[in-house]
């Protein structure tokens, strides 16, 4: 007996924010704590903004990922390569906070979201053949990626102290 449609498309939906809630849980304390004090450019978006961007960021791209799950009929052959590099791009995505505020490390951090963004343009890429609204989907997605990038990078750059093989 298969769930009804409307458990997908809530699972789907509601997937990425998992991980997303758990690296936010995981390291809640490191971001007064350690966070606050690192160099930042003059444009990088108040604490308050995060939660709510990644909110609709993981709720847009969990519905689109539902939506190519269901025209490829379900985690099919065909599946395996859009799918896959969704599932990629979004361990990476989880993994960054954990590499970032956990372990302090700029360096992982900065090898993480370059990786993750090579694998969020291939996600979208392979989902504008499967569902051009999916795709389109992730485009916010992609824009606050590339802000987050240019933010690591800049916090990587203007850091040098917070490297490994520096001292605390």
């Amino acid at each position: 007996l298969l769930p009804p449609m409307w458990a997908y498309t809530v699972g789907f939906t509601v997937l990425p924010h998992v991980g997303g809630f758990l690296g936010w849980f995981l390291n809640r304390k490191e971001i007064p704590a350690w966070y606050e004090k690192l160099k930042k450019p003059s444009w990088c978006p108040s604490r308050r903004v995060f939660p709510v961007a990644w909110t609709m960021l993981y709720t847009g791209m969990g519905y689109a990922s539902y939506l190519v799950w269901n025209d490829l009929g379900g985690c099919s052959s065909k599946a395996i390569v859009p799918l896959g590099l969704y599932g990629a791009q979004l361990l990476l995505n989880w993994a960054w906070p954990p590499l970032f505020f956990g372990a302090r490390n700029l360096n992982m951090a900065l090898v993480d979201i370059l990786c993750l963004d090579g694998l969020a343009v291939g996600t979208l890429c392979s989902w504008y053949r499967i569902n051009r609204v999916a795709a389109l989907l992730l485009l916010p997605y992609l824009g606050w990626l590339a802000m987050a990038t240019c933010l690591t990078i800049r916090i990587w750059r203007d850091n040098p102290e917070h490297k490994p093989g520096k001292s605390d």
